[in-house]
């Protein structure tokens, strides 16, 4: 007899699973446990195997359809077989057999148990894995957290498409003619985005599984006898417990915030209509990254900051730059604005920001940042410091023997502080004894072209060290001016008296890998003298690097002698 393959219940609260890829065809041969199909749900991206050997008889859902889940999508048997009429015995059967699978036994022991599947979690349970340890991992969402599925990886997809119509805007001056312009397919490339991020989701499941991690999925809390609970009814026992449970979209409280037409990270990627008009509340990061992306598309972009500044956190010169290149793009930039009110009116938003003209836009972008999501935390009584979890320098809470690492304890809320720090939490758990280094983080803004940080800024160093500060400009690169990309600057800070790089800032083409070749000079405490000693390829944008320590001696060979 066929066998049915139907939809699973990947979580109590799962109604329906969007199939996205179909691994076979009609008339294949399957062997059981290969993988089947791709299907994406509210909570995670996942692979469906085959539960018997057999060739696929019939395909029920195409690619792209939504199906109730304990719902048939194809069958599986032998070759010629008929299909059978399914009845409501069999439906209530396969109902209670996914019920089963959902909820597993209450007698779960490990070594590690990580709540938490983003940067910080998903390395934790695997550096746990790999130093001996049974690993259980909790997830209440996508694999591979905020930055995969909502944040730097899909920001990323959509400026690089921004960038393709930045080049091909510029392509003429360099002979290559483009004609009858240029327009976005926003739901073609939502659907590449999801391609993206299913790969990537799926490449963290892959590693967790050949690491025998033991994967729960649904809201992982503490228990007031330190043992974790999943959804309130599954208990896991761990000798060591790590909350990687990362941060959720920062809210402010305004009147007309809650307006369907404001969208926030989360939602924005899903837009399958490009906005005429865009109000981007907040002028960090993320507002001005995508600021640019949808200027780039055709909207009609105002950035308002409340701060005096763009990027406030970054050097002056780097926010001076974004600033500059905003409103060269055509965006509108206000700053040192306070917004006071949102209004609805005719399928339009009014913004009310004091002492300026009202804001009229398709749909706002709220983008003030993020905070830390502390559901995990259950029922003990953590040390906090202004809503985030307090940590020592080895991830571990005031609660001895649970670690905190990520965004939830907002030290450095980036992905790559938070993979490090979900590093150092196994290995304490484990048994080692490793202090988190968080000196030398970089930061990237991925505008066209880039920006990019590690350090101290001007202001702070002048506060603590008598310093050089070195400069050199893009438009003096050779690589940089056969690309046609002279924007831009590298500056160094350095101490005056010992020549230690203090800080590095970039904004130019290449900053975000530059800046790491910044960090390694840093972390290895070598000095501006130290790295004109150091020869770089010719032509690359790198040698602007060099060039910026020595003029932290006036030592520049390419900068004229003032």
């Amino acid at each position: 007899m066929a066998t049915e393959v139907i939809m699973p219940k990947a979580g109590m609260d799962m109604k329906e699973g969007q199939i996205i890829k179909w691994k076979k065809k009609e008339g294949d041969y399957v062997e059981a446990g290969e993988v089947l199909l791709e299907i994406m749900t509210d909570k995670v991206n996942m692979e469906v195997e085959a539960e018997t050997s057999g060739y696929l008889l019939k395909i029920l859902y195409e690619e792209g359809a939504k199906v109730p889940v304990i719902t048939p999508i194809a069958y599986i048997g032998e070759k010629g077989e008929k299909i059978p009429e399914q009845s409501s015995q069999v439906k209530e059967e396969i109902t209670l057999k996914e019920e089963r699978k959902t909820i597993k036994s209450y007698d779960k022991s490990y070594d590690v148990i990580v709540i938490g599947g983003g940067p910080a979690g998903y390395v934790a349970a695997i550096k746990a894995a790999q130093l001996g340890g049974k690993v259980a991992l909790v997830e209440k969402g996508a694999f591979g957290g905020v930055c995969l599925n909502k944040g730097c990886i899909p920001t990323k997809t959509y400026l690089k498409n921004a960038e393709i119509i930045q080049e091909l805007k510029n392509s003429q001056r360099r002979g290559i003619v483009v004609e009858n312009g240029v327009k976005i397919d926003l739901q073609k490339l939502i659907q590449y985005k999801n391609e993206v991020i299913m790969t990537l989701v799926n490449g963290v499941v892959g590693l967790l599984k050949s690491h025998e991690i033991d994967i729960y999925k649904g809201t992982g809390r503490v228990s007031k006898d330190k043992k974790v609970l999943v959804d309130y009814k599954e208990i896991l026992e761990g000798k060591k417990i790590i909350i990687a449970a990362g941060s959720k979209v920062a809210k402010i409280n305004i009147a007309g915030i809650e307006s369907p037409l404001v969208l926030t990270s989360d939602e924005i990627f899903n837009l399958t209509e490009l906005p005429s008009s865009l109000a981007i509340i907040g002028g960090g990061v993320i507002g001005v990254e995508l600021g640019l992306a949808f200027r780039s598309f055709g909207s009609e972009v105002t950035i308002i900051e409340k701060m005096d500044r763009l990027v406030p956190n970054m050097d002056e010169d780097i926010s001076t730059f974004i600033e500059e290149l905003m409103e060269e793009k055509g965006i509108r930039v206000l700053t040192s604005a306070e917004l006071m009110e949102i209004k609805e009116k005719n399928n339009q938003l009014i913004l009310k920001v004091e002492g300026k003209e009202d804001i009229l836009a398709d749909k706002a972008l709220l983008s003030i940042g993020r905070v830390p999501d502390i559901e995990a935390l259950g029922e003990l009584n953590f040390e906090m410091e202004r809503g985030r979890v307090k940590v020592d320098d080895y991830m571990e809470t005031s609660i001895e023997g649970i670690y905190a690492p990520g965004d939830i304890n907002g030290m450095k809320m980036l992905a790559h502080a938070a993979a490090k720090m979900g590093e150092v939490a196994a290995l304490n758990a484990m048994g080692q004894k490793v202090k988190a280094n968080l000196k030398n983080v970089p930061q990237a803004i991925y505008t066209i072209p880039e920006a990019a940080s590690v350090g101290l800024t001007e202001e702070e160093a002048r506060l603590k060290y008598d310093i050089n500060v070195g400069r050199f400009n893009f438009v003096g690169n050779g690589r940089a001016l056969a690309s046609g990309s002279t924007k831009g600057f590298v500056k160094v800070i350095s101490d005056k008296r010992y020549g230690e790089i203090l800080g590095v800032h970039i904004a130019g083409p290449g900053a975000a890998e530059m800046i790491n070749e910044a960090v390694a000079l840093m972390e290895m405490e070598i000095t501006v003298h130290e790295v004109g000693q150091i020869i770089h390829g010719h032509p690359t944008y790198s040698e602007a690097l060099v060039e910026a320590c020595a003029d932290c001696l006036g030592e520049a060979i390419h900068l004229p002698k003032m």
